[in-house]
């Protein structure tokens, strides 16, 4: 559930009535902003975290005939962004314990055409960076973030606490999407240490174009601009970016809530025997965007939702698997994906948002314990 109000309502009313609606001031203030807040250098919005993930391949050279090692448990953008530059993804089976890529897997998919990582912080949960990134360098490949459920999330690095989106890797793409816990409707962000990849990023989302229309429309001179390569039109509006400001003013508090929402569940999920909890490494802080528990095998998933469904109580299927989708379907597969499989068929999403209270919790957590023990 987004934390949105009239605050949001009136910021976008504001930029409507400024008579600047697409890709303005706004935009650049949002992008501003977002950039100082996880630490990177520079950010550059778009229309959604789908755009972003295509951006940022095509910025560092994905091409045809290319690989690009990435999680199949993941929302299939992740794939699909990859198939979207004639490349191939390689799935790879992730770490049962927080649901992302297992880097022993990994290194065992690299191949003398794999280009790329595309690493995804699922639910909000921190990838193991310092293995990826010691891979990528190892072999000479770039390191992508599909931080898509991650603003808000941190990792400790060497001691220091950097939020997701502070470059580790080449990028990191965000998503603003109603399900994330900051959003604008749609949208996303990049966020990178490099000037080169952040202009190819400013380019393309808007046609090539050479000259921004902040630059045109303000100069006392006529301006002609240039196309400069084939671009797309992946602009953010400046009504989103105007949400997006109030939303980044709001997430530490809305962290600060969910932390300990999801220390609550633990509480009261922990004595339910065959139950498997969320792991948080120590390395890692969770933004806590899902709350994802193991159901014991001899529990069907889909009775246990429906159930839940039928008391009101709105759960999600474990993340799915791209390989089981029709366009990835009939592709052989490389390794063993039996985590994935597993994960997808036996954990559910239970509610967690910043306005639940602890009755909320209770209910949630009474209901699964009655259904796992019936």
């Amino acid at each position: 559930m987004p934390v949105l109000d009239a605050t949001e309502a009136n910021v976008a009313r504001d930029a409507v009535l400024s008579g600047w609606v697409s890709q303005g001031p706004q935009v650049l203030a949002f992008e501003q902003e977002f950039a100082a807040l996880v630490g990177a250098p520079y950010a550059c919005a778009v229309s959604n975290c789908t755009t972003a993930l295509h951006l940022a391949l095509l910025a560092v050279g994905i091409q045809p005939g290319d690989e690009v090692i990435t999680a199949s448990h993941s929302f299939i953008a992740s794939a699909n962004s990859i198939r979207y530059c004639g490349a191939t993804p390689v799935f790879v089976d992730i770490d049962p314990a927080t649901y992302n890529l297992d880097p022993d897997r990994v290194a065992e998919a690299i191949t003398e055409r794999t280009r790329a990582i595309l690493a995804v912080h699922q639910m909000g949960m921190p990838c193991d960076l310092p293995a990826l990134t010691a891979l990528a360098k190892r072999h000479g490949i770039v390191l992508i973030e599909d931080a898509a459920c991650a603003a808000g999330s941190q990792i400790n690095i060497n001691g220091t606490w950097d939020a997701i989106g502070k470059p580790h890797g080449e990028i990191a793409c965000f998503s603003f999407h109603p399900r994330k816990v900051i959003t604008t409707g749609e949208g996303g962000m990049l966020t990178t240490a490099s000037a080169d990849f952040a202009q190819k990023f400013k380019l393309s989302r808007q046609h090539g174009m050479s000259v921004p229309d902040t630059v045109r429309h303000g100069s006392p001179q006529v301006i002609f601009e240039d196309y400069l390569s084939v671009g797309f039109n992946y602009r953010m509006t400046d009504m989103q970016a105007a949400i997006g400001r109030k939303q980044l003013e709001r997430l530490p508090d809305i962290i600060l809530r969910r932390r300990p929402l999801a220390a609550r569940y633990a509480d009261l999920l922990g004595n339910i025997e065959g139950l498997i909890l969320p792991f948080e490494p120590k390395w890692a802080r969770s933004n806590w965007q899902s709350y994802c528990v193991r159901l014991p095998d001899r529990v069907d998933q889909k009775a246990v939702m429906q159930s839940l469904l039928d008391q009101g109580i709105a759960t999600r299927r474990g993340i799915m698997c791209a390989h089981r989708e029709a366009p990835y379907r009939d592709e052989p597969l490389r390794h063993s994906l039996k985590e994935s499989e597993h994960a997808q068929d036996h954990a559910i999403l239970l509610p967690i948002y910043a306005q639940m209270t602890d009755d909320d919790l209770v209910r949630v957590a009474d209901a699964v314990r009655a259904e796992i023990n019936g």
